[in-house]
């Protein structure tokens, strides 16, 4: 196989996304690869060939449209720019007509059979029986087993070529380099849950990649052999080379028309809040506290009921808090990466003893050991042939008795089994090591930059007794998807490592008096940071290492945050659930399938200062960045947020959306029917695609009701046009998603009366005045 084959391979490829593990499930945009396309022309290409809805289906924009979320008339003024009739309910009746028939699927068998062996070769310890000769890779490890497969004939060795190199030269003989892009893309696009997969194993290099190695090219070895073996063509249907772009128009300009409508309200909000703070006359006492939130849009309901509560002064900034590491869990010794995808890890973070008293660090050691050993145990005896039976009956009642606790009083049995394992936190604190020679594993230098980054970025201009970094996870029970609902700063991972290991740098003395002489950032000695985490499931804020704070302090404290979790947990939930205990019991029950909405309904990312949105209440549709341009004149700190977290929050805005639009396809659809594969991922049923994206009753109220508006990302900063175009001179990458509509800009400039400014393709820039607003 020559490296054009290679390049062809990998080009085609492009279409597929990553598909990322349960134990770390990045939400991401899962045509990534393409989005050096047009939105449209590449949702077009990617919907014909996946056979999937790349667009709201009709009953969802009728939806939207009675629920007000689409001006009448900005849809209308759109439609007719376009040369369509004005009628709403005409085009209603014209996009139900030409809605997309998906095809039936025609290589199914091969799919079938393909799947078998992916499941097996890819296996993470979920399987007792592993498939033997993995560490040769895939095709030579199936080749010798293809043999016994009666399903494809029991083909004799010969009649399959000895590595992946010959079998795809030998079979792409035939057919012309264009067929030959086809045949790759069609094969890829039949399983994208399985290629995606593949991708992430060899993009990211991951241990079972290194160990088990598997490439494109073995996949398409071998599921071309199979199709030959089992007498089919391998060349798919020529239409799939058809552009079907203008079948989406009618679809296009009604999202258009839902996103300019969306826009609209947001900008008229702030032109409403900025002329209040124009006449107020705001108080600048130094607060009680500052607490320092994730990004996160359920950080943004919280925030507000911190604020209602007391003194308090909030901030948000990206959840791993500008620490790119990864994290050893004491509970089970495993290492993640606990920094966002798309940066490099520095460090790797581990527990260890306070003050140097080993003692209870060694015995919460060995409990999680033998806790290890117990589940590894009984799931031997559940799967193992000679004892499965009776295991079952014999152990019967015992989990007789754990289900119905679980089910009837969910949130006491949950309690129960929390206090039986003491968090490790209250005896440990979060060290990293790196090839340093510094105590802890990095430098002063970086200490003091890590921290002063944090600053700029969120524009701090005094500091308050204490300072709150606050990490976030969630918590459910019986939920495969689980890590999707934790920190997507910190690839799915809970913040609380990086907010406890960011407060304990903060609190070094040598850090302050560096900050103090390189920049002339004063940290008083009366300040203290604290990490702590926020439960988004129950809305709880849990704090760490906090025997450094004044105890008055800390009891005031403690009590208004338990008063913001009541009342905010009310809000959030006040159409299914009543009070604190309730969202417990929610959390809690394992036959929950919605334990929380977790992103849902994003639509915004606002990069400005709280003063800003304060006084709004968004909804949790917006992720909030606090960024003070006065303080970052040459752009430097906006430029990373730009690059940083407006990326990361485009990832997730896009896999809300096609998880939306075909949850079948693009999701990981219900979990009534799901069954975990391997440890890493989800099929429904007992096979068939690997899901890539979040199920169902994470996006839909009901099958047919939606709850997540699917929309692009419009982002809003409040910083000079001319700065913000400087930047994006400077970044191909950020002007490119702009050009090609991934996501929209709106420019709040400062300099110009915080005037709005719309991105338009080419660098040029629509004025939007308060007339528009109300068309």
């Amino acid at each position: 196989m020559n490296n054009l084959t290679k390049e062809k391979i990998k080009n085609a490829a492009e279409i597929i996304g990553k598909t990322w593990p349960l134990y770390g499930f990045v939400t991401s945009n899962p045509l990534i690869g393409v989005e050096h396309k047009n939105f449209a022309e590449a949702v077009a290409e990617s919907g014909r060939l996946l056979n999937a809805s790349v667009y709201p289906k009709p009953p969802v924009y009728k939806q939207a449209l009675e629920f007000g979320e689409i001006d009448k008339k900005v849809l209308s003024n759109m439609l007719n720019a376009h040369g369509l009739s004005a009628d709403i309910n005409r085009s209603l009746t014209e996009m139900d007509s030409k809605k997309q028939h998906k095809q039936q699927n025609k290589t199914h068998q091969v799919d079938r059979i393909l799947v078998k062996w992916l499941s097996a070769f890819l296996d993470e310890g979920l399987a007792d029986w592993e498939m033997p000769n993995k560490s040769e890779g895939f095709y030579k490890s199936w080749r010798q087993l293809a043999v016994y497969d009666a399903e494809l004939g029991n083909p004799s060795l010969k009649e399959i070529p000895e590595t992946c190199g010959e079998a795809l030269t030998a079979l792409l003989t035939a057919y012309s380099q264009e067929q030959q892009v086809l045949i790759f893309k069609s094969h890829f696009a039949a399983l994208p849950g399985w290629v995606g997969y593949i991708k992430h194993r060899v993009e990211n290099n991951t241990i079972w990649h290194q160990q088990f190695p598997f490439h494109l090219e073995d996949y398409l070895a071998v599921r071309l052999t199979i199709t030959k073996l089992l007498k089919q063509n391998i060349m798919p249907n020529v239409d799939l080379l058809k552009d079907t772009k203008d079948n989406y128009k009618v679809q296009h300009i009604w999202l258009e028309a839902w996103e300019k409508s969306f826009q609209n309200d947001l900008s008229a909000l702030f032109l409403s809040t900025e002329k209040k703070l124009n006449n107020s006359t705001s108080s600048k006492n130094r607060p009680d506290a500052q607490l320092v939130f994730c990004i996160d849009t359920r950080s943004e309901l919280i925030r507000r009921h911190v604020e209602a509560t007391g003194d308090y002064e909030t901030f948000g900034y990206a959840g791993f808090f500008g620490i790119a590491m990864d994290y050893q869990n004491p509970s089970d010794g495993l290492v993640r990466k606990s920094c966002p995808p798309i940066v490099a890890s520095a460090y790797e973070v581990v527990e260890r003893p306070k003050d140097g008293d080993t003692a209870q660090m060694e015995n919460y050691l060995e409990k999680q050991e033998k806790k290890r050993f117990s589940d590894y145990f009984l799931r031997r005896m559940k799967n193992m042939l000679p004892s499965a039976f009776g295991f079952v009956e014999g152990s019967g009642a015992f989990y007789g008795l754990s289900l119905f606790g679980r089910t009837i009083l969910p949130g006491f049995f949950n309690e129960w089994t929390k206090n039986k394992a003491s968090g490790y936190e209250s005896f440990s604190e979060p060290t990293a090591h790196c090839n340093y020679d510094d105590k802890d594993g990095i430098s002063l230098e970086q200490k003091i930059g890590i921290v002063k980054s944090a600053i700029d970025l969120m524009g701090f201009i005094e500091f308050a007794p204490l300072i709150i970094l606050v990490g976030h996870g969630s918590h459910s029970s019986n939920n495969p998807f689980g890590s999707s609902l934790d920190c997507g700063a910190c690839a799915a991972n809970p913040g609380k490592h990086n907010a406890r290991l960011f407060a304990k740098i903060a609190n070094q003395p040598e850090v302050r008096s560096g900050l103090k002489e390189s920049f002339g950032i004063e940290i008083p000695d009366s300040t203290v940071f604290v990490g702590a985490q926020h439960n988004t499931t129950t809305e709880e804020i849990v704090l760490f290492d906090s025997h450094v704070v004044n105890q008055e302090q800390l009891k005031k404290l403690k009590k208004d945050l338990a008063k913001s979790q009541q009342t905010a947990a009310i809000e959030r939930s006040s159409n299914i659930l009543t009070d604190k205990h309730s969202t417990q019991r929610k959390a809690s029950s394992w036959a929950e399938t919605r334990p929380e909405w977790g992103l849902a309904k994003n639509a915004g990312f606002i990069v400005a200062p709280r003063t800003l949105t304060k006084e709004i209440n968004l909804g949790g549709r917006c992720f909030l960045h606090s960024y003070n341009w006065a303080l970052d004149l040459e752009g430097k700190a906006l430029e990373s947020i730009m690059q940083g977290p407006m990326v990361v929050t485009q990832w997730i805005n896009n896999h809300y959306y096609f998880a939306t639009v075909d949850n079948d396809k693009f999701g990981g659809g219900s979990k009534i029917t799901h069954n975990v594969t391997g440890k890493f991922g989800v099929v429904q049923g007992n096979g068939g695609d690997l899901k890539i994206g979040l199920p169902l009753q994470s996006i839909m109220e009901t099958d047919e009701k939606m709850f997540h508006q699917p929309l692009r990302l419009s982002v809003i900063i409040q910083a000079p046009v001319k700065t913000v175009t400087q930047i994006l001179d400077r970044n191909a990458n950020l002007k490119m998603l702009l050009d090609n509509q991934w996501i929209y800009l709106m420019v709040m400039d400062p300099t110009d009366s915080n005037n709005i400014s719309t991105y338009q393709k080419g660098m040029r820039w629509k004025p939007t005045n308060s007339a528009v607003l109300t068309t």
